[in-house]
């Protein structure tokens, strides 16, 4: 669980920055590519955290849809030129509240 923990921590991480990131809200990110840029990095990075944890964990917390994040990962980095950043948005809105409360819970 120890090493769970660092991987869990650096999401928590990624989630705040993302949050600071948005904070001016969803016209803000659309009209902003350098603001993009940076929350795309993180969810890259918050995906790629999510690989590092182990399948004990994973399996205790089926409530989180770990093999989606994992395919969006593979969005963000073999299929760049067709993010759309109203579904970026969309998850940025809905999805990482609650992957957050999960995170968080897990810790």
């Amino acid at each position: 669980m120890k090493e769970d923990k660092v991987y869990l921590d650096h999401i928590v991480e990624c989630l705040d920055w993302i949050e600071q990131y948005t904070v001016e809200g969803r016209t803000a990110f659309l009209k902003d590519r350098k603001t993009q840029s940076a929350v795309l990095r993180e969810l890259q990075i918050l995906s790629e955290s999510t690989q590092h944890l182990s399948d004990r964990l994973k399996g205790a917390h089926l409530e989180v849809p770990w093999q989606g994040i994992a395919g969006f990962r593979n969005v963000l980095v073999y299929d760049y030129l067709g993010i759309n950043l109203e579904r970026v948005w969309s998850i940025i809105d809905q999805d990482l509240p609650v992957l957050r409360s999960a995170i968080e819970s897990m810790l």
